[in-house]
């Protein structure tokens, strides 16, 4: 068993690392400064999540000895107080249950500033066979013959379901894994909430080829693993899901 999706993070049970995909503290904040009421959940429903992660990897019997974060860690691109506490709230959290030393930050393009104050932000991470990056920018480092597996996040990818006669329509986050350079990429929905994602199953999905380090035309031919409420479910390729 190579890796394991729990909800929207995944896990290596060889090595023991759970990946999560992109936080953006203080998303929430974010719309209440440009004037829009919505509660602050947003920390609460991470931990509550992770809470859940923790238990299954117990459950399941396996060790957790690393936590990494794979990217646009906060939302804004200027320094925000508040997310600056929230970044806080969430390292004390996670202390409870690896080393601080085991919290892997990787730097994602909204990491304009690193509120750990200590250097931790790192543009990539290699353990064994696996690689870990945001997307944003190519490393050859993580390209390297010995790597397998390049984990990422920064698409947010998500995909729209529809019934045969396309009434009633419903999206969902979802982990997209695939091969690019004879690796095998595995790109993970992010862990906020509040929004699914970009939507990678619509003919009106585009972005230009400089926005990730996956092409377009091979995120195509990647399979769709859908975050259900209970388990992740395996959709097949993308290009059979584009309406």
């Amino acid at each position: 068993m190579d890796y394991l999706f729990l909800g929207k993070a995944i896990f290596f049970p060889k090595n023991g690392i759970l990946a999560v995909g992109d936080l953006h503290l203080g998303f929430e904040y974010k719309l209440q400064q440009s004037g829009l009421l919505v509660p602050e959940m947003q920390i609460e429903e991470i931990k509550k999540e992770l809470v859940w992660t923790f238990a299954e990897i117990k459950e399941r019997k396996f060790k957790l000895k690393k936590i990494i974060f794979i990217g646009d860690i906060k939302h804004s691109f200027s320094y925000e107080w508040k997310e600056k506490n929230y970044f806080k709230e969430i390292i004390n959290f996670l202390k409870e249950y690896v080393e601080e030393k085991d919290i892997i930050l990787i730097k994602g393009n909204h990491d304009t500033i690193d509120y750990s104050f200590s250097d931790k932000l790192k543009d990539y991470f290699i353990k064994d066979d696996l690689a870990f990056t945001h997307g944003h920018k190519l490393f050859p480092e993580i390209f390297n013959e010995k790597i397998k597996t390049i984990v990422i996040g920064h698409l947010h990818p998500s995909v729209i379901l529809s019934e045969k006669k396309g009434i009633k329509k419903e999206k969902y986050k979802c982990f997209l894994v695939g091969k690019f350079r004879n690796k095998e990429i595995i790109i993970l929905p992010s862990f906020l909430a509040t929004v699914e994602g970009t939507t990678v199953n619509s003919l009106e999905y585009e972005y230009e080829d400089f926005f990730s380090i996956i092409p377009k035309k091979n995120i195509m031919n990647f399979n769709v693993y859908i975050v259900g409420e209970d388990e992740v479910y395996n959709f097949g390729k993308i290009k059979k899901l584009v309406d």
